[in-house]
């Protein structure tokens, strides 16, 4: 038996149940919180608790098949705006439906994503919310689809934030924003401003995030009746420094191109620094936009013009969702919307 700091055995559930004067399966209810148990009986189980200082076994629970009242957040790499502004939404919502918020992250490694989620299943955590786009992985769809099952099984629920669905049938929950609306409505703004040549810059190969965005990039040229070069669709990360290599690397090459819509904010940072290397001006020589509003977007020289993506409500969104699931008019998948932010980084292109 495990003993307390001041040499007493820890108090049990008998131990609760016998201070209360009600039966060990009542405090058994009060302790899942899922099952009806009288007000003032409660209030008594409560009370022989806070006296006993009796601590919840949370493997016990574990064993038993007892969710831990945890929500679990897997992202790639906390430090990145885009994954901390949706984590202080899930960090929000959790704590205010009294659950604990734990954060795991996978470095962009899949397997390692793969390895996480099979964790916080084994830890029964309640709800399992992965976040980010998802690789184009045959072997890590089937695996994240047996999760999603496995977790469903056992009571828990797999929440997909910001990535396709698993497809028709798998018990996942899915958490959307408009990444080809909101890249359509962009590269329409910037046709419309009278540009021709618009380079996309930073796309990752094979992720479902920029594959929307280049869907809706493709689009907006049809729907314009613009022809568009492909070799203008730059493959790179979502960081600062691929976005200044590709920008120098571009326009080395080419003398044409007028504006370029980069992937993320943080490689529009990079496009911008490199331009100023080449002593261009942003938006006289050079129109510069990017995608996800992130606090940097306005804090640029000069400030972005933008695609916003509503981080926060993502991850409240997605907690709220797995946590009512079971409500009569819960809803499985929801798309949130995105919109542009006009600031200053945008002008038509100089006549030649």
């Amino acid at each position: 038996m495990p003993k307390r700091s001041d040499g007493g055995k820890r108090p049990t559930i008998r131990d609760v149940a016998a201070r209360a004067g009600v039966s060990v399966p009542t405090v058994s209810r009060v302790l899942a919180g899922n099952y009806p148990v009288a007000p003032a009986t409660r209030a008594k189980v409560l009370r022989a608790m806070r006296e006993l200082d009796y601590v919840v076994n949370a493997h016990a629970r574990a064993l038993a098949g007892a969710t831990t009242k945890t929500v679990a957040f897997v992202v790639d790499d906390v430090t990145g705006p885009f994954y901390a502004y949706i984590a202080r939404g899930v960090e929000q919502q959790a704590s205010s439906e009294g659950r604990l918020c734990l954060l795991c992250t996978t470095h962009g490694d899949p397997e390692r994503e793969l390895a996480v989620v099979e964790l916080m299943r084994e830890q029964n955590a309640e709800a399992v919310i992965v976040v980010g786009g998802a690789r184009d992985n045959v072997h890590h769809i089937e695996r994240m689809t047996y999760f999603a099952r496995a977790l469903d099984k056992s009571g828990s629920q797999l929440v997909l934030c910001g990535r396709p669905s698993l497809g028709e049938g798998v018990p996942a929950i899915n958490v959307e924003y408009d990444n080809e609306g909101g890249a359509y409505a962009m590269t329409a703004h910037m046709l419309s401003a009278g540009h021709r040549t618009i380079a996309y810059v930073g796309r990752a190969v094979g992720l479902s995030t920029t594959d929307e965005r280049v869907a809706g990039y493709r689009r907006a040229h049809a729907d314009y009746g613009v022809d568009l070069d492909d070799s203008l669709i730059l493959p790179g990360e979502f960081t600062k420094e691929s976005g200044k290599s590709l920008t120098l690397d571009l326009l080395a090459e080419r003398d044409d191109v007028t504006a370029i819509f980069a992937a993320t904010d943080m490689v529009a940072a990079g496009v911008l620094r490199a331009l100023r290397e080449l002593g261009m001006r942003v938006p006289e020589d050079m129109t510069v936009v990017g995608f996800d509003d992130i606090p940097l977007a306005s804090d640029l020289t000069p400030a972005l013009t933008t695609v916003h993506v509503p981080h926060e409500e993502l991850g409240r969104t997605a907690v709220r969702m797995a946590l009512h699931r079971d409500e009569d008019d819960a809803a499985d998948r929801v798309v949130l919307g995105t919109h542009i932010v006009v600031r200053d980084s945008v002008a038509p292109p100089r006549k030649a």
